[in-house]
């Protein structure tokens, strides 16, 4: 089973601060708890707007911070969901279903230590990897 990333695109609502609407809210609670009962759902949270936020930016292998808010909310993120799908069309079919009238998610597989080949990430890096991963699934719960 691959994990997925599913992005939850902001909005001008999303990017202005606006919450959903209680039904809203109660019908992504039931859409959660159906992926959660599926073994799919690993983690999915919303992002405050991007006013609430930074940005870091490198140049020169220097830091820079800016203060949100940011331009153009389509590029944004408002929220993200981590699920398991055997493959990106299985992905796709959990993205179909989220409960939104209006929005855009788009949908990412994540990297795994066994896609990189060994001289990218020899097996001794891989292994710790591997490890703290593990770790922080403890940590989390799962």
């Amino acid at each position: 089973m691959a994990r997925f990333m599913m992005i939850v695109k902001a909005s001008e609502e999303s990017e202005a601060g606006v919450m959903p609407a209680k039904e809203e809210i109660a019908e992504m609670g039931r859409f959660n708890e159906r992926m959660a009962a599926a073994g799919a759902m690993l983690a999915g949270e919303g992002l405050r707007e991007s006013a609430a936020g930074a940005r870091v930016t490198f140049s020169g292998g220097r830091p820079v911070v800016t203060e949100g808010p940011f331009a153009g909310a389509r590029q944004l993120i408002a929220g993200y969901w981590v699920i398991r799908a055997a493959d990106l069309d299985e992905a796709l079919e959990w993205a179909r279903q989220v409960p939104f009238k209006e929005g855009e998610i788009e949908v990412r597989q994540i990297f795994e230590t066994s896609d990189f080949p060994d001289d990218v990430l020899p097996p001794e890096e891989a292994a710790r990897e591997e490890a703290l991963r593990e770790e922080l699934r403890k940590r989390a719960g799962g």
